[in-house]
């Protein structure tokens, strides 16, 4: 197996695109990520994306974009994994480069979700729940994240104000951040009063559905240590899953693929959760925030939202999350989440987080959750 490192990185605004295609987003991340690698050819593009078909009338994304960006005869396909698609398209190119079947690959994250009416893309998200025994009984995302959240204040004797810190510091790191769509900090106040969605949560416990593309060039050392931009290694690319209903599950508080594809990137990567000096999270809700940090290892069952409330999240914090603002504050277009997570990490170690720079951070980890934790997908990068 080749180490395969990120050479290039390209992100588009997180906004409500509505003047602009899927295809002409998909290019402008494609293409900038390019640019920034200083590459000129491609042997394969994957595309990270799940609601194109349901929302956008248009499917075979991997042709489409790569005759697009003018790479007609390349290899190409589009990868699904519900919200977990960057991250799984991810694992496909650092598999061929890692493998030797490509040596230059593109890997694209993309959804176009605001152009839809709002129970249009409500009704196409619940797709990544159990058909016949979540959606099909009327219990959306919202819904199924309020069940949790529930359960875990119950089970752990946790009040809702005390998940005000999660979206706080996501707000606070989003206000650096261009491309975030939110770049307004709020106060726990702002958060205990905010709108009841669906009991016990709130509206600012809630990432925004958005539209967004986000894409990085991949390649081996040989090719790496030609290119002016310092290559950021994959360390590790892991995915694991559970039971799509969380009713099956044996612990629906635990994250189980949560945990075990963690556990496989540490295993990867040579180190353990101590090491890893920040970590991209899926706060698609609150409750996602402090289940990750929990199977990820940074936290005990129930003592994610201690461990916000210490403030070791925080940019100067024992284990920052978010550093950009993740899905809370950046936006969180589903399918392109995943490598908005990678591009923020390639990002730091780069130096070129801005406000939100940590000091020399050596190791990054990202988590990709797909539905609400069937599909997780963990990645460990090593600064150069």
């Amino acid at each position: 197996m080749r180490e395969v490192y990120i050479v290039g990185i390209g992100q588009v605004p997180v906004r409500e695109h509505w003047d602009t295609s899927l295809r002409h987003l998909g290019a402008q991340a494609v293409l900038a990520a390019m640019a920034d690698a200083e590459v000129e050819h491609l042997d394969a593009l994957y595309v990270g994306n799940m609601l194109s078909g349901a929302l956008n009338q248009q499917e075979h994304l991997g042709a489409l974009l790569a005759d697009f960006v003018g790479y007609r005869g390349i290899e190409a396909m589009k990868i699904e994994a519900a919200c977990a698609s960057g991250a799984a398209a991810l694992r496909v190119g650092y598999s061929m480069v890692a493998s030797g079947l490509s040596d230059i690959v593109a890997v694209l994250g993309i959804e176009k979700m605001t152009e839809p009416k709002g129970r249009e893309t409500t009704a196409a998200l619940a797709m990544a729940a159990d058909g016949d025994y979540e959606a099909d009984q009327g219990v959306s995302f919202v819904a199924l994240n309020a069940l949790l959240m529930r359960r875990y204040m119950h089970q752990y004797q946790v009040s809702h104000e005390e998940f005000a810190e999660f979206a706080v510091v996501a707000h606070e790191n989003g206000a650096n951040n261009p491309n975030a769509m939110f770049r307004r900090p709020i106060t726990a106040n702002d958060f205990v009063r905010s709108p009841q969605v669906c009991s016990p949560i709130r509206l600012l416990d809630a990432s925004p559905i958005a539209d967004g593309a986000a894409a990085v060039i991949l390649t081996h050392k040989d090719v790496a240590k030609s290119l002016t931009r310092p290559p950021v290694c994959i360390a590790a690319s892991a995915l694991a899953i559970d039971s799509l209903a969380i009713h099956d599950r044996r612990d629906p508080l635990f994250l189980a693929a949560g945990a075990k594809s963690a556990h496989d990137a540490y295993q990867q990567a040579g180190i353990t959760p101590s090491e890893v000096d920040f970590f991209e999270l899926h706060d698609a809700f609150s409750i996602m925030a402090a289940l990750s940090l929990e199977a990820a290892g940074f936290a005990e069952r129930g003592g994610g939202a201690h461990l916000a409330n210490e403030g070791a999240i925080r940019i100067d914090g024992r284990i920052p999350i978010c550093t950009m603002g993740g899905l809370k504050a950046r936006g969180h277009p589903v399918g392109a989440t995943g490598i908005y997570q990678v591009v923020e990490i390639a990002q730091q170690m780069r130096g070129e987080a801005g406000g939100n720079q940590l000091t020399s951070p050596r190791w990054g980890m990202a988590q990709n959750i797909g539905g609400s934790g069937a599909s997780i997908v963990t990645h460990i990068l090593r600064a150069p």
